[in-house]
């Protein structure tokens, strides 16, 4: 049996659904993800492209490349960040889900923060989740 997870974004204009557990779990603390969310970190996880079926509204996604191998998506509504991916390299069948725009219940045990360098300087990070440069 294999569990589902919705989605969608903050106006509802884009639905999803994944038909796997996001896996690699991070809170990346970049400046990019930090401006794309408006928060002092973003929350991922990632399935296979195959794993994430749009259910409603896929022509309100946007895209905006945010460097040479990095694409971002977001609903051209409510401009809810939606998911990223990598275009080239070894996880361009991969892609990342903002944590934040699942409807779903979902745990994980296994998280990390990642680019903590670059946190932002107003934010002090606590718990037990290892910390990457």
């Amino acid at each position: 049996m294999t569990d589902t997870f919705q989605g969608s974004c903050l106006c509802g204009a884009v639905e999803y659904q994944l038909s796997k557990s996001p896996k690699a779990l991070s809170h990346c603390h970049c400046s990019q993800c930090r401006k794309s969310h408006g928060a002092a970190f973003a929350s991922y996880g990632s399935v296979l492209r195959c794993d994430l079926q749009l259910i409603r509204g896929g022509d309100n996604i946007k895209s905006y490349k945010s460097s040479e191998s990095v694409l971002r998506q977001f609903c051209c509504h409510c401009g809810s960040s939606l998911f990223w991916s990598r275009n080239q390299d070894d996880y361009s069948d991969w892609i990342s889900i903002a944590l934040g725009t699942l409807d779903s219940t979902f745990t994980s045990d296994n998280q990390k923060h990642i680019e903590v360098a670059s946190k932002a300087s107003w934010y002090h990070i606590q718990g037990h989740w290892p910390q990457f440069q």
